[in-house]
């Protein structure tokens, strides 16, 4: 049994959008076996950070201080989001901003160096995008999801991270695929 907390990095809380049911998938074949907890980004009210020294020295914002007990409870993380130009949503990489800060998930060290303090967790990246799968990986090298890995949360400690990417998501049979193969990642806690 894993403790596992799901992330939904969709900005739009409208229940119908397929990364809200790719969670809510995930979720429900998870809870059958681990131990679940869930986030809704659309759901949370926060401001975007402007200044670098509010990241450095401001606190975390009170409806986010229950996503940082739930990140640190957890052994497993699962973030999902759609694809949009290309990167994460804004309000996602807000989100990632104002949650991962010093003291929570680095320790600034001596000569500008810092240190991983989410060691230990494993992730789970599910992206959903409008091409093929395929175009994403081979014609743009999967960049942004590149950068989040290596840029965010490699830096913070978390590894392994593996990547589902569902392309073609206006297609009913490929949502029918990603369902499957989410709810079975979900049962598996990968």
């Amino acid at each position: 049994m894993a403790r596992i907390t799901i992330i939904d990095g969709h900005p739009d809380p409208d229940p119908d959008r397929f990364v809200h049911a790719l969670a809510r998938t995930y979720a429900d074949a998870a809870r059958v076996s681990h131990e679940v907890r869930d986030v809704e980004i659309a759901a949370l009210d926060f401001p975007l950070l402007r200044d670098p020294a509010q990241w450095r020295n401001g606190k975390v914002p009170p409806g986010l201080e229950q996503v940082q007990r739930d990140i640190e409870w957890a052994e497993h993380l699962v973030f999902l989001y759609p694809l949009w130009l290309g990167d994460v949503p804004a309000l996602f990489k807000g989100f990632l901003e104002q949650v991962l800060r010093p003291g929570f998930a680095i320790q600034p060290k001596e000569g500008g160096l810092f240190g991983k303090l989410l060691l230990g967790k494993s992730a789970r990246v599910i992206v959903t995008m409008g091409m093929p799968a395929a175009g994403y990986r081979l014609y743009f090298f999967s960049h942004s999801l590149r950068s989040l890995k290596r840029n965010m949360l490699h830096f913070v400690g978390i590894s392994p991270v593996r990547m589902t990417l569902i392309g073609s998501v206006e297609d009913a049979d490929a949502r029918a695929r990603g369902l499957r193969k989410v709810g079975d990642l979900g049962r598996r806690g990968r």
